[in-house]
């Protein structure tokens, strides 16, 4: 990144009906007060939202997708992990 050059941050979006956060897009700033006004201004116009989060971009760390196998394929073997096994109250919301 040159001097010149604000870092990225990305942006999520809690949305008024909304139970989770939603990737939304990216902003430049050079701080995250300044990344949430941003944010704000580009992606909740029309009131979209109730919350916003910010995280700068060089600071997410994501999984190799060619570690797939052994990230993800030993969780297949072990079915009572899958919620079909489990009888939910009738007050359980969002599961």
């Amino acid at each position: 990144m040159s001097r010149n050059e604000w870092p990225l941050w990305e942006v999520f979006i809690r949305s008024k009906g909304g139970l989770d956060h939603k990737h939304c897009g990216s902003v430049h700033a050079p701080d995250a007060k300044m990344a949430l006004a941003n944010a704000r201004d580009v992606y909740t116009r029309r009131l979209e939202g109730v919350s916003i989060w910010v995280v700068r971009a060089d600071q997410i760390h994501a999984s190799d997708p060619d570690a797939k196998p052994e990230m993800f394929d030993p969780a297949e073997d072990k079915i009572y992990r899958h919620p079909t096994f489990y009888t939910l109250p009738d007050e359980v919301n969002h599961m």
